[in-house]
């Protein structure tokens, strides 16, 4: 399988989906956020993926900041006992901050592999890099 072409899936498409991001046919996450070793379609190795706080960042910034100003609001329009905010405000925030979570992941795996990101490194100039001193 390793001299195979494959054709090149959108990120969107693979990765909201947990598919592979090569194939698009094997599963990509083994729990709710744990990528597998290896796909179990194509054998792709998901070593290279590092999406780190990337789906928790794009959650928060989207989502979660949204899902807080209805509590504030809630407060400040009618005052309510405590209680509310516990049936209202905590399952409000649960549902909209934790299911986005996987295909966000998904979709950075994705995009890493699509764009063939990888950690950046400090090169040395190679000769022809040097600057040409003119007169």
């Amino acid at each position: 399988m390793s001299g195979e072409q494959w054709p090149p899936l959108s990120p969107l498409q693979t990765g909201l989906r947990g598919r592979c991001p090569r194939c698009g046919q094997g599963k990509m996450f083994e729990s709710f956020l744990k990528l597998k070793p290896k796909c179990e379609n194509c054998g792709l190795d998901y070593s290279f993926a590092d999406p780190a706080d990337g789906p928790a960042f794009f959650v928060m910034m989207f989502v979660c900041i949204p899902a807080a100003a209805f509590p504030l609001w809630l407060e400040l329009t009618y005052n309510p006992p405590s209680w509310v905010h516990l049936v209202t405000t905590l399952p409000l925030i649960l549902l909209t901050c934790i299911p986005p979570l996987q295909p966000l992941k998904g979709w950075l795996v994705a995009s890493q592999f699509f764009h063939k990101a990888e950690e950046g490194r400090l090169a040395r100039p190679t000769p022809q890099d040097k600057p040409v001193a003119s007169n």
